[in-house]
């Protein structure tokens, strides 16, 4: 199928970043959110963030027109009816998006992709909720959407290959570069990141080394662009545990077990960049 027509459903920082990749895409795409003040809040944020690229010279005034011309914010889920793909990327709650899905099935076409931005939990309990299984596929895009170039295209077991196809198709076309792997948790970032942040944090822990040392460390003996205590504190340390304990639940694996540290710190409240602490400290503005 061709996909004219994109639905977002969710109006957080990943749900207002694929907006952005589609709309400039040339894609229509209407954003939904609960609350109409919300989905018309994260279009001027679009807006600011377009005049910003046009300061810089990455687009020009009319492109900044045209993106914004075709987005569409609404509050009810009726409007995304006549979309050829939706893309959910609500909380990461399996309950909420299992509802998600049951509602969008009632709401969408037979022929429309529905799919999900669910960085861990399975495609498959979505797309059971469909009475179109096969047409479900999780399309995950990384933080931030506009500048990371990779894109996971999830496969669940009732997924069909035409389907796969055509969110292949729709990611290229967003300028993102696809790769395909199979239902199972964590896909293939987050399976392999995750062990290797909280190990990190178990040496940390065990006086290995410091906090500087570590990060320090895989800088420079792996040339990454931050070290893991670093990189656990950008991404949340709450998010980060509960995308460890989600690895641990379906395979068991002791790499998965979450650090007792990294329990410790979310129970304090140490979350990172977002609190104002985490394994560093900030100035929480």
């Amino acid at each position: 199928m061709t996909v004219k027509r994109v639905g977002v459903v969710g109006s957080g920082i990943m749900g207002s970043g694929i907006v952005e990749v589609a709309a400039k895409a040339g894609y229509e795409v209407v954003l939904r959110s609960r609350a109409q003040e919300t989905a018309d809040g994260t279009v001027a944020k679009l807006e600011k963030s377009l005049t910003r690229q046009v300061e810089k010279e990455k687009i020009d005034e009319a492109e900044k027109t045209a993106v914004l011309d075709r987005v569409i914010a609404v509050s009810d889920l009726n409007e995304l009816s006549d979309c050829d793909l939706v893309i959910e990327s609500v909380i990461e709650d399996l309950a909420t998006k299992r509802q998600l899905f049951d509602d969008l099935d009632r709401v969408c076409s037979d022929s429309a992709i529905l799919a999900t931005n669910t960085s861990t939990l399975p495609v498959v309990e979505m797309a059971m909720q469909t009475g179109n299984p096969e047409r479900v596929c999780g399309i995950h895009f990384f933080n931030p959407a506009p500048m990371m170039p990779l894109v996971e295209i999830v496969a669940a077991i009732t997924t069909s290959t035409e389907t796969v196809d055509d969110a292949r198709a729709f990611v290229e076309a967003c300028g993102k570069s696809p790769v395909a792997v199979k239902d199972q948790a964590g896909f293939i970032v987050n399976a392999l990141l995750f062990p290797y942040l909280n190990n990190a944090v178990r040496m940390l822990d065990s006086g290995l080394a410091t906090r500087d040392d570590i990060d320090t460390a895989m800088k420079g003996g792996c040339n990454f662009p931050m070290g893991p205590l670093e990189l656990l504190d950008l991404v949340g340390l709450d998010t980060s545990l509960s995308i460890i304990e989600k690895l641990y639940d379906e395979f068991k694996d002791h790499n998965y077990a979450p650090a007792p540290l990294l329990k410790r710190m979310v129970t304090a409240e140490r979350l990172g960049r977002k609190s104002g602490e985490g394994f560093y400290p900030y100035n929480k503005k």
